[in-house]
């Protein structure tokens, strides 16, 4: 990967939708060895996907949370029961798992506070692998990368 390469990539972050033709000009090359590099870089899975970036609050989900989750056990059938059932629910919109604690971050997003004090009394306090949950909500987001 070169200097051109990442001068694609960065582009393709702020504007997914630009045309090769575009996308060569900006990055200082013609149109033909730019789609060549572009498709090499989706070959190699450097480029993963292209989407629409949707206003949470537009779709009803305008309400995040981040939530630190620990689980009573870690054993492997637990970490793989309890990791299916929370990234199955549609109201997690990102899950990791961590080294030390908390065992988990998960991003959540709903519509209001109500909304999530529903979610995470059925949700997630319910869930039997949960031994402690802490969450946090954001008071301003100041930088989000796009594509995030």
């Amino acid at each position: 990967m070169d200097t051109i390469d990442r001068a694609i990539i960065a582009h393709l972050r702020r504007d997914g939708r630009c045309t090769i033709q575009d996308l060569a000009a900006h990055v200082g090359l013609t149109p033909a060895p730019c789609l060549r590099r572009v498709r090499r870089l989706e070959s190699t899975g450097v480029i993963t996907g292209y989407g629409a970036r949707i206003d949470p609050g537009a779709v009803g989900r305008g309400f995040e949370v981040i939530v630190h989750a620990e689980i009573v056990a870690k054993d492997l059938a637990t970490v793989q029961a309890f990791e299916e059932r929370v990234a199955a629910q549609d109201e997690v919109v990102e899950l990791r798992r961590m080294f030390g604690l908390p065992d988990y971050i998960l991003r959540v997003r709903v519509a209001d506070a109500p909304a999530y004090e529903r979610w995470l009394t059925t949700g997630l306090l319910g869930d039997p692998a949960i031994a402690r949950v802490d969450s946090r909500i954001t008071m301003k987001l100041i930088k989000l990368e796009a594509g995030s």
